[in-house]
């Protein structure tokens, strides 16, 4: 990579993983990528360093694709970040929020802005990625046509922002799991960590509620835990979870030996610095 320090994400330049890189890794050089797919795979053949891979938002719940592709991506997480969405109403040049008629974006970013659409009597037009909507509105050249993207993808279009902050929802926000394809070096035991660790279960009467006992018991706070069935069988779940805490501090340390007895596999996948978002009220 010649000394450049290139960040892959999911979507066209100006999405809002892009602004998510820029702001992680100030001064890296972002990589777009179609599918999550690509972007892992950006990662492996060494075309990028890291990936900034969308997992949950505070509105819309899990990221599907993550969730499935996760656990055979053979990377490791080496850090979170949580970007705030805010959504900009974008037109061309010259045009003003008396010229639009027709609105266009994401179908999550979408149902993110029904007021706006609602005051302004706009004719919603579904599309594949908010930047990518922003390109088009550029494209068309057409006054009446606008975008819901973020402020990168209308400096990048050469576009205005008509209106800021057109989102329903003051809290919007994505989390991001950074990955790499080796794990980060693993610090001394400490506060403020996070871990993200796989497990299977059998599906036996309590085995989920005994496998995480020793949470409980140990009093490490769990943030996150998806479900996978294993090669289409109805025998045995896997575990994605997070936990607070560092696989070396004694709580935690604790916990992992109890679900080691109660789980049939345990893979760590990542021990990181908790972002300091979570720490804000």
């Amino acid at each position: 990579m010649n000394g450049e320090r290139i960040i892959a994400f999911q979507g066209r330049p100006g999405a809002y993983s892009d602004l998510a890189c820029r702001q992680a890794r100030p001064g890296w050089t972002t990589l777009p990528c179609q599918t999550f797919a690509q972007t892992i795979a950006a990662v492996h053949d060494g075309r990028a360093e890291l990936a900034m891979l969308a997992c949950e938002n505070s509105l819309a719940g899990r990221v599907p694709d993550i969730h499935a592709l996760l656990p055979e991506a053979g990377l490791f997480i080496v850090g979170e970040h949580f970007q705030r969405v805010e959504h900009c109403l974008l037109g061309i040049p010259g045009s003003t929020l008396a010229d639009a008629r027709r609105i266009h974006t994401h179908p999550v970013a979408m149902a993110q802005v029904r007021g706006i659409i609602t005051e302004l009597g706009l004719d919603p037009v579904v599309e594949f990625d908010t930047a990518g909507a922003a390109e088009m509105v550029r494209e068309w050249g057409r006054k009446e046509d606008v975008a819901v993207a973020s402020a990168l993808a209308a400096e990048l279009n050469g576009l205005e922002i008509l209106r800021r902050n057109v989102e329903d929802a003051t809290h919007n926000t994505t989390r991001f799991y950074i990955a790499s394809r080796r794990p980060a070096t693993l610090p001394p035991p400490g506060s403020g960590f996070m871990t993200t660790l796989l497990f299977r279960v059998n599906n036996q009467p309590g085995a989920l509620y005994k496998a995480l006992g020793g949470l409980a018991t140990a009093g490490v706070n769990m943030t996150r835990l998806e479900s996978y069935m294993l090669e289409g069988s109805f025998s045995a779940t896997q575990f994605l979870m997070d936990v607070e805490g560092h696989p070396e501090a004694p709580p935690l340390a604790r916990a992992l030996d109890e679900l080691s007895f109660f789980s049939e596999q345990q893979e760590i996948l990542g021990v990181y610095p908790a972002s300091p978002f979570r720490r804000k009220p």
